[in-house]
């Protein structure tokens, strides 16, 4: 610009033709989601199912409800039984004709009814003392006049209406909203009125703000009182959607009522159609008026004049702070002229002018606006030499410029941009989001800027090292990154905020130390749990946004999902929800149930550990009570049988014996032999050897046991305290064992008839305790029961011998062991 003027030649290019509609209620109905969904499992979303009712098997705890686009003409009640928390309630483009007053007796918990886009004839009566939003646009009702139940609606803050029939606004139609503490009213369906009785609107004396969508091009009259009565409610934010059709004539003043409207602060035109000579008119009203803001939304700008848009200074102090042009459409063939006092918006602190296709910033721009703190020129064509223009020469560049949006460009060398920060002294945040931006080189940056976007550009870990240390908020969301380390954080002191979603990061590390951070964001990425140890490194925390994530239900989330301070969880419990494992797939995070029994290893073995005393103790008691050691020790002589069996197998194999065993004993213990021992085991089909029953009369008696030892598998030995005391026991012993050594190394058999005490064993029966150490016996039982399992036991372990043969070798070998026998026994 020059001294008071500048000729700004801006580039527009032709984008889509800008659609003219209802406004968009896509925020009203975001914060109605907020207002009542707190798990998507309670969502049901039955849109174009081809339904020509609600279904009646709804789930109880269903919180949203979406059946819109169906051929649903009437609700019942009967379906909603049940529904006593529903809170949003969407019916839309489904040719709604009948609404039942007992569908809302069941929903008492409704904030939240959108019902556009039907057929409904009447306003319908709506006795929802909880409804907060109310959405009853693009019906075909004749008339904008409420029932007498919307007095009951006294949490209600947000009303839409409006229908291509209700040409008139009479003034008694919003009195039931008197009383009311409504917020904000939009009105209208992008049809003309034939009719607005003054003071209609009045009556709505705490209305903050108002959406008309209805043009008034060639009756201006009827305009200028609908502002008389915005201005009495001290309506601060004005939108009017559609305000001027296209190509209308506009030969009045119709803003002129804005200068005396001390309270009106946002003015917004939407989806409008103007040409030079008007927006002139209109610039006039905005700088004599109170406003702060002004907004032209999705705009088609005509040039009716030679010279365009042509604005001298005023004599006045201009309020006006903050301008926005976002989506602006110029058909024209030649660049739209705007010539504007620089003088006129000294006082501006924020220009945006984004949607406009330009690709070249007017030189003088960055230097004629002293008080410039914001400069937002996001979603256009500017490059890095299209900004920082080199044929442009200036004296400053935004003096006080502190908040600079290049978002959705095509700028692409970091380190020029860096470069290029230097020349802006005051600047502190710097968007660079939605650009092709690369890493070339170094970077250096200005002390202080604190803040940088760098949001969707595919840059990845590396660009860590191209930041400043003196950055406080940093966000990389969707730029590559896929992981966040403690040396990353060391490099940013200052540190406050950090946005990483939506990239890949699949851990929050432990070892994070970070003591000036408040705010993190790591929602979409990879994460499947959250460390318990994660906030010790992050004193300050304030924030964590982590929904989103793959999280895995288990006792990896326990700690999270049950300890975790869910107030420092924004988007928490909506977001959360169960990835694995599959039986769990979409629950909730904060329905799953899991114990700290089955989760925590301390409290596990806490309770074990006594748990497995007790068992322990209770099975010691049993086993003692019921003799387990005895049947222990019977299992073990059975294994033990069982394994030399096969040991045996070569040795004996052409080996028969005459006896399955010799029984040595004392004549003191021959009462229990014959009647207990000799019974039991010839009754099994055993053959015994008995000194006194088969002894061969005449023969030397040392002949007679080495023989009868020799003939028999075994040699079983009936121990008692009469046993050591017999001198031929030991001898029967003593040969028995020589077989054992030289011949069949298990052919020994002891049972202990009564308790021998280790000390009363005479000295030559030494050899007899080393015996019995080493080798198994079998104890002799009073209880009944436990003798049956002693005869088994026994009877196995001599049921083995084969008698069809004589033993020869086993003879030749004792033979000459007799000489030894021979001396001992002299």
């Amino acid at each position: 610009m020059a001294a008071q003027s500048a000729n700004l030649a801006l580039l527009f290019w032709t984008v889509a033709i800008v659609s003219l509609m209802k406004p968009d209620c896509t925020a009203v109905e975001e914060e109605g989601f907020k207002l009542c969904v707190t798990s998507r499992r309670r969502m049901k979303d039955l849109s174009r199912q081809n339904l020509t009712s609600v279904p009646s098997n709804l789930p109880n705890d269903t919180q949203y409800l979406d059946i819109s686009h169906n051929s649903i003409e009437s609700l019942d009640g009967a379906p909603f039984a049940g529904l006593s928390q529903l809170c949003f309630l969407k019916v839309t483009h489904c040719d709604l004709r009948v609404i039942s007053p007992s569908v809302f007796r069941h929903t008492p918990a409704l904030k939240v009814l959108n019902i556009s886009y039907n057929s409904l004839p009447t306003i319908p009566d709506l006795p929802l003392i909880q409804l907060k939003i109310l959405d009853l646009a693009s019906n075909v009702y004749e008339s904008y006049r409420l029932p007498a139940s919307f007095r009951n609606l006294t949490n209600l803050d947000v009303l839409s209406l409006g229908s291509e029939k209700a040409r008139s606004v009479n003034y008694n139609d919003f009195d039931p909203l008197a009383n009311i503490s409504l917020q904000h009213l939009i009105l209208g369906a992008g049809i003309q009125w034939e009719k607005y009785d003054s003071g209609a609107l009045a009556k709505l004396k705490s209305l903050q703000e108002m959406t008309l969508f209805v043009p008034f091009c060639g009756n201006f009259g009827m305009f200028e009182n609908l502002l008389k009565d915005l201005n009495e409610t001290r309506t601060t934010a004005l939108t009017f959607v559609k305000l001027l059709p296209n190509n209308c004539i506009v030969t009045d003043d119709p803003f002129k009522n804005l200068r005396t409207m001390p309270f009106i602060q946002n003015v917004t035109i939407d989806h409008t159609w103007i040409n030079s000579s008007f927006l002139v008119t209109f610039f006039k009203n905005v700088c004599l008026s109170p406003l702060r803001q002004l907004a032209l939304v999705n705009i088609i700008y005509n040039e009716d004049t030679p010279d365009g848009f042509q604005f001298r200074t005023l004599n006045h102090t201009i309020n006006v702070q903050s301008i926005i042009f976002d989506g602006v459409t110029h058909y024209q063939y030649r660049y739209p002229i705007i010539n504007i006092s620089a003088e006129a918006f000294s006082k501006m602190t924020n220009i945006k002018f984004s949607g406009s296709g330009m690709n070249i910033l007017p030189c003088n721009l960055i230097s004629a606006l002293p008080a410039l703190q914001t400069l937002d020129l996001s979603d256009n064509l500017l490059t890095d030499s299209g900004f920082w223009w080199p044929s442009c020469s200036y004296t400053s560049v935004f003096p006080k410029l502190r908040r600079l949006s290049l978002s959705k460009n095509r700028f692409r060398r970091l380190s020029f941009i860096a470069d290029k920060t230097h020349q802006m002294k005051t600047l502190e945040s710097l968007d660079l989001s939605f650009n092709s931006i690369y890493l070339d080189q170094a970077c250096s940056w200005p002390a202080q800027l604190t803040e940088l976007s760098l949001a969707n550009n595919n840059l990845g870990n590396a660009v860590f090292k191209y930041l400043s240390p003196h950055f406080e908020r940093i966000d990389l969301s969707k730029a590559g990154v896929t992981a966040i380390t403690q040396d990353v954080l060391r490099q940013f002191p200052k540190l406050t905020h950090l946005f990483l979603s939506s990239n890949s990061i699949q851990v929050i590390p432990v070892d994070l130390y970070a003591p000036a951070l408040l705010r993190l964001h790591v929602d979409q990425n990879t994460i499947t749990s959250i460390s318990r140890n994660v906030l010790a490194g992050l004193p300050r925390l304030q924030a964590l946004k982590a929904g989103n994530n793959p999280f895995a239900c288990s006792c990896d989330s326990y700690w999270f999902i049950t300890a975790f301070n869910k107030s420092l969880l924004p988007d928490w419990p909506l977001d959360y929800t169960c990835s694995v494992p599959s039986s769990a797939v979409g629950l909730p995070l904060s329905e799953y149930k899991a114990t700290a029994l089955s989760c925590e290893a301390w409290l596990q073995a806490a309770v074990a550990l006594p748990v497995m005393m007790v068992i322990t103790t209770t099975l010691g008691l049993v086993f003692y009570f019921c003799d387990g050691v005895w049947y222990v020790k019977m299992l073990w002589v059975w294994i033990r049988v069982k394994r030399r069996g096969q040991k045996r197998a070569n040795i004996l194999q052409s080996v028969s014996f005459q006896y399955h065993s010799f029984i040595s004993y004392s004549h003191h213990d021959s009462g229990w032999v014959d009647s207990q021992l000799v019974p039991a085991l010839e009754g099994a089909g055993l053959s015994l050897c008995i000194h006194e029953r088969d002894f061969v009369p005449g023969d030397w008696i040392m002949d007679n046991i080495i023989n009868c030892v020799e003939a028999s598998y075994k040699t079983l030995f009936v121990l008692s305290n009469h046993f050591v005391q017999s001198e031929w026991c030991n001898y029967e012993l003593f040969f028995a064992q020589h077989r054992a050594i030289s011949i069949q190394q298990d052919s020994l058999v002891f049972i202990l008839l009564e308790p021998i005490p280790t000390d009363s064993l005479p000295k030559k029966f030494l050899k007899l305790r080393s015996l019995l150490r080493q080798q198994t016996y079998l104890e002799w039982p009073k209880d009944e029961r436990k003798q049956q399992v002693f005869w088994a036991s026994l009877r196995s372990m001599l049921k083995t011998a084969d008698k069809s043969m004589v033993l020869k070798d086993v003879a030749l070998d004792i033979s000459d062991t007799l000489p030894l026998v021979t001396n001992q026994v002299e």
